[in-house]
C-alpha cells in the first residue's frame, strides 16, 4: 500500500512537472528579493512634513501575500501541465514512447487534478488582488486558466500561436511580481513622501527580464517542435517545422537567438557598463547560446534537438540567476 502510495505521488509531481514549478517560484523570489528590493532600497525619500528625515522604500506586501502569489502562480502552471498531458496523449506516445494521462494516471484523474489546481490557484490570486485594493485584478487568474486549456486543446496546433502564448504566460511570472509589488508601493509612498521617485524603474529592470524569458521561451517551444515534428504531423498539428519545415525553422531560431545576444550587449553598453555583467554574458549566456545554434544548425535528429532544448533551459536558468549579479550590482551604487 505505502508502495502504490510512493508510486502515485511521484506519477503527479512527475505530471505537474516539480522541478519547473519550483523553478517558476525561484523566479518570483529572485525578482522580488535580489531586483525589486534593492532598487527599492537605492531609492531614498524625504516623509512629507518633515523634510529633514529620509527614509528607504520597502515593501508594502507583506511576505505571507507574496508566498499566496508565488503559490498561486504554481498551482496554476501546474493545471496548465496536467491538461496539456490530457490532450497530448497520442502524439507523446509517438514522440517518446511513454505517457503519464491515460497510463498511471486515468484521463477522469488528470482532469479531477486540472480542477482542483486551477481552483485554488484562482482563489489565492484574487485574495492577494484584494489585499493590494486591486480586486478585480483576479480575473487575470481566470483568464490565465481559460488560456493554458485552450493553448492545450487548440492553440498550439495552430502555427506560432501556440508558441507566442507560452512564451507571453512565461514572461508574465517575473512580471507579476512587480505588478502586485508596485502597486501598494506606488500608493503608500505616493502619499507620505514629496519626492516619491515612481515604480517605472522597477517595471523597466524586471521587464528585462521578462523580455529574456519571451524570447528564450519563444525560441525552445521552436526547437521543441523540431524536436517533436514527427508526432506533431501524424496528429495533424500545423506547427512550424510541420508547415515550413526544418530549414525555416532553423533560420527562425538562429535569427532569434542573434537578436537576443544582441539585446544582451546592447542592455550593457547603454546601461550598465560593469565588467562583473559583461563577463556573466559572455561565458553563461552567449557561449552555451553558439553550442544552441551549433546544435540546431547541424541537428537532423531528434536527440540533436533535443540537446539544444536542454541548453536552452540551462541558458533560461542562468539568465535568472543574473538576478543575484544585478542585486549586487545595484547595491553597491554603481548604476545610480
Amino acid at each position: 500500500m505505502k508502495l502504490l502510495r510512493g508510486e502515485r505521488i511521484t506519477d503527479l509531481m512527475d505530471l505537474v512537472r516539480l522541478p519547473n514549478l519550483l523553478v517558476v517560484a525561484v523566479t518570483m523570489m529572485l525578482m522580488r528579493y535580489s531586483v525589486i528590493r534593492p532598487l527599492l532600497n537605492a531609492m531614498p525619500v524625504t516623509l512629507a512634513g518633515d523634510p529633514e528625515t529620509v527614509t528607504r522604500m520597502m515593501f508594502q506586501l507583506g511576505w505571507f501575500d507574496f508566498l499566496i502569489l508565488v503559490i498561486s502562480t504554481c498551482l496554476l502552471t501546474a493545471a496548465g501541465y496536467v491538461i496539456n498531458d490530457y490532450f497530448d496523449i497520442r502524439a507523446d506516445l509517438i514522440n517518446r514512447g511513454s505517457i503519464i494521462v491515460g497510463n498511471t494516471v486515468t484521463r477522469r484523474m488528470a482532469m479531477m487534478y486540472h480542477n482542483i489546481l486551477n481552483i485554488l490557484g484562482v482563489i489565492g490570486g484574487t485574495y492577494v488582488s484584494a489585499r493590494i485594493g486591486y480586486i478585480w485584478l483576479g480575473v487575470f487568474f481566470i483568464l490565465i486558466t481559460g488560456l493554458l486549456y485552450f493553448y492545450s486543446a487548440t492553440y498550439k496546433r495552430q502555427f506560432l500561436l501556440g508558441n507566442i502564448i507560452v512564451a507571453i504566460l512565461v514572461a508574465m511570472v517575473p512580471m507579476l511580481v512587480v505588478v502586485y509589488d508596485a502597486a501598494p508601493i506606488f500608493v503608500y509612498y505616493s502619499q507620505t513622501t514629496v519626492n516619491f521617485p515612481g515604480v517605472g524603474i522597477l517595471f523597466f529592470w524586471v521587464g528585462g527580464f521578462a523580455l529574456f524569458a519571451f524570447l528564450t521561451t519563444l525560441i525552445r517551444e521552436i526547437i521543441k517542435d523540431m524536436e517533436d515534428c514527427k508526432g506533431d504531423r501524424e496528429t495533424g498539428r500545423n506547427t512550424l517545422p510541420v508547415r515550413s519545415g526544418l530549414l525555416t525553422c532553423k533560420t527562425v531560431v538562429i535569427f532569434l537567438s542573434l537578436v537576443t545576444i544582441a539585446l544582451l550587449y546592447f542592455v550593457w553598453a547603454i546601461f550598465l557598463h560593469d565588467t562583473l555583467t559583461l563577463i556573466y554574458i559572455t561565458l553563461l549566456l552567449t557561449i552555451p547560446f553558439a553550442a544552441v545554434i551549433y546544435k540546431v544548425l547541424t541537428g537532423k535528429e531528434r536527440d540533436q534537438f533535443q540537446t539544444a532544448s536542454r541548453l536552452m533551459k540551462l541558458i533560461m536558468v542562468a539568465g535568472i540567476l543574473y538576478s543575484l549579479v544585478a542585486g549586487a550590482i545595484i547595491t553597491s551604487g554603481k548604476i545610480f
